[in-house]
C-alpha cells in the first residue's frame, strides 16, 4: 500500500489533472524500472504471523533495518511505520507484511541487487530476533484474526469499509502479497499501448507466477488464490478495466474513471480523515462532507489515485500487478517479463499483436482462468501454457535487443532473469503446482512444512 503521496499544490482546473498523469511522460533514455515486493513474517519457533509489537516483532525488524543499515524512519504518530533510503522504502502492508517499494533504477541487474540487498538485510535482522520471511501469494495457513492490523490511520479506515463492498476485502490486506514493476512511458500514445499490453496480459503473469494454492490450512482449489481475492473486493476500483481499450482511451478517460471511484480518506497534517464513500468530484467543488468548503491540492488527487487496484495501474507511470509474491529467484523475474515485454518498441508491438483480437469476455476468462488453473487454463481455444511460451519468447527477444549489460560486461543482457519462468513453461509447473506436488507426497498433506521448505 502506498505511504501519503507529494503530488503538489491547489487544484484550480479539471486539466491539472489527467495534466498531472501526463508529467509523468519521459524520454526513453530516462525510463527506468521499480521494482515492489511483499512478503509475510513469521514467528520461527511458533509459525505464527509477526505482531507489530514486541521484542519479536515488524517493529523491531523496522528498528533493526534502521539501526544497522542506516535507513531513516517514517512515522505516524509515535508508530514507527516505514523506512527510506537512496529512493526507496519499505513499507507495511495491514497485515504486517513487509514490502520494499525499489528506487527507480536503470536496468534489472541493478533492481535484482537492490532485491538481493534488502532481502539479505531483513534476513540479518529477523534471525537475531528469531523470526523468518517466506515469499508467497496468500497466507497459507493463518486466520483473519492472527493477522494483527498495522497501526496506520489509512488501513483503519479501509478495513472497517472493505467488508461493505465487496467479499475478498480483509483478506486482500492482511493475507495477500504480491510482486509487480513500475514502468514509464513516454507520451500519452506510449501509456495507452503499454496500458492495453498490461491488462490483456496480465493473466499471463497470473499463470506464470501463481503461487497461493493454500488457505486457512486448506487446498483452495485455486492456483492463485490472491487474484481471486481481488477479483471479490470492490467492482469499483478493481479488473481488467475494459474501458482502456476503448477508441479515445487516454490521461482523461483514467481521470475520469478514477473520479468516479469512491473516496477513502483525505490525508491532513499526519492524519488520515474518513471519506469513505465519498467522491472526489465534490471535494473539486468544495463539497465533500468530510472537509466542507475545502478544494484539493494535486496531493489528494495523487493519494486519491492509489486507491484504485485494476490488474494495471496508471500514476505518473505504470503498474504491474497481476503477480503472486513468491520464491526471491522469482522476484527478478516479474521486472524481467514486463521490461521485456514493453521497454522495447519491437517487442511491445508484438505483445499488442498477439492480444489486440481478444474482446473484454476473452480477457476476462483468461484471467478467472488463470487464477483457478494456472498454466493449464484454456480459454476460447487459448491455451495458457502455449500463449505463456509465446510471451516469454517476445520478453526475451526485447530484453536483448536492450541489451543492457551486467556484472561490469561479463553479462550481456538481462535475459537470464527470466529463467525461472522458461523452466516453469519447459516443465508446465509453476510455483502452486509444485508446492501442491510436495504438500501430495513428501509433505503427507501437512502445509506447515511450507515454512521451513521455501522460508528466505
Amino acid at each position: 500500500m502506498s505511504i501519503p503521496q507529494s503530488g503538489g499544490g491547489p487544484i484550480t482546473d479539471h486539466s491539472q489533472l489527467a495534466g498531472y498523469l501526463a508529467d509523468g511522460c519521459k524520454p526513453k533514455e530516462d525510463w527506468r524500472i521499480g521494482t515492489e515486493h511483499e512478503k509475510f513474517g513469521f514467528c520461527q519457533d511458533s509459525l505464527l504471523p509477526l505482531p507489530y509489537d514486541g521484542e519479536r516483532s515488524i517493529k523491531a525488524i523496522l528498528e533493526g533495518l534502521r539501526d544497522e543499515f542506516g535507513w531513516q524512519p517514517v512515522n505516524e504518530g509515535d508508530k514507527i511505520v516505514g523506512l527510506v533510503k537512496d529512493g526507496a522504502n519499505v513499507s507495511l502492508e495491514p497485515g504486517g507484511q513487509l514490502e520494499l517499494s525499489g528506487a527507480p533504477l536503470e536496468t534489472i541487474h541493478e533492481t535484482c541487487d537492490e532485491v538481493n540487498t534488502h532481502l539479505v538485510e531483513v534476513q540479518t535482522v529477523a534471525d537475531r530476533i528469531g523470526a523468518k520471511f517466506i515469499g508467497l501469494g496468500a497466507a497459507p495457513e493463518w486466520t483473519h484474526e492472527q493477522m494483527p492490523l498495522m497501526p496506520k490511520g489509512r488501513y483503519k479506515l479501509m478495513d472497517a469499509y472493505m467488508g461493505t463492498v465487496g467479499t475478498h476485502g480483509t483478506q486482500m490486506m492482511r493475507r495477500t502479497c504480491t510482486v509487480q514493476v513500475n514502468l514509464d512511458f513516454s507520451s500519452e500514445a506510449d501509456m495507452v499501448k503499454k496500458m492495453r499490453v498490461a491488462v490483456a496480459l496480465q493473466p499471463v503473469a497470473t499463470a506464470l507466477f501463481a503461487n497461493s494454492p493454500f488457505f486457512e490450512g486448506k487446498v483452495n482449489g485455486h492456483k492463485s488464490w490472491r487474484s481471486r481475492v481481488w477479483r471479490g473486493l470492490d467492482d469499483a476500483r478493481t479488473g481488467m478495466i475494459p474501458f482502456i481499450f476503448d477508441e479515445g482511451f487516454g490521461f482523461e478517460a483514467w481521470t475520469q474513471w478514477v473520479l468516479d471511484v469512491p473516496m477513502y480518506f483525505v490525508y491532513r497534517d499526519g492524519k488520515y480523515i474518513d471519506a469513505l464513500g465519498q467522491s472526489f468530484r465534490d471535494f473539486l467543488k468544495g463539497e465533500l462532507p468530510a472537509l466542507p468548503g475545502e478544494t484539493p491540492t494535486l496531493s489528494d488527487w495523487a493519494d486519491h489515485l492509489t486507491t484504485v487496484f485494476p490488474e494495471a495501474r496508471v500514476k505518473k507511470f505504470i503498474e504491474m500487478r497481476g503477480a503472486d509474491g513468491g520464491p526471491w529467484r522469482r522476484l527478478c523475474a516479474l521486472p524481467a517479463f514486463w521490461v521485456g515485454l514493453t521497454y522495447d518498441q519491437t517487442a511491445l508491438d508484438a505483445a499488442w499483436d498477439l492480444a489486440k483480437g481478444w474482446d473484454a469476455e476473452t480477457r476476462q476468462a483468461l484471467l478467472v482462468a488463470s487464477s483457478e488453473q494456472g498454466l493449464q487454463a484454456e480459454v476460447n481455444g487459448i491455451k495458457m501454457h502455449d500463449l505463456a511460451r509465446e510471451v516469454v519468447d517476445i520478453a526475451e527477444a526485447g530484453l536483448k535487443n536492450r541489451a543492457k549489460p551486467g556484472a561490469g560486461g561479463l553479462v550481456p543482457d538481462e535475459t537470464h532473469f527470466l529463467n525461472a519462468l522458461k523452466d516453469s513453461i519447459a516443465s508446465g509447473e509453476t510455483p502452486a503446482d509444485e508446492l501442491l506436488r510436495r504438500y501430495n507426497t513428501d509433505w503427507d498433506g501437512d502445509i506447515s512444512n511450507i515454512y521451513d521448505a521455501y522460508k528466505y
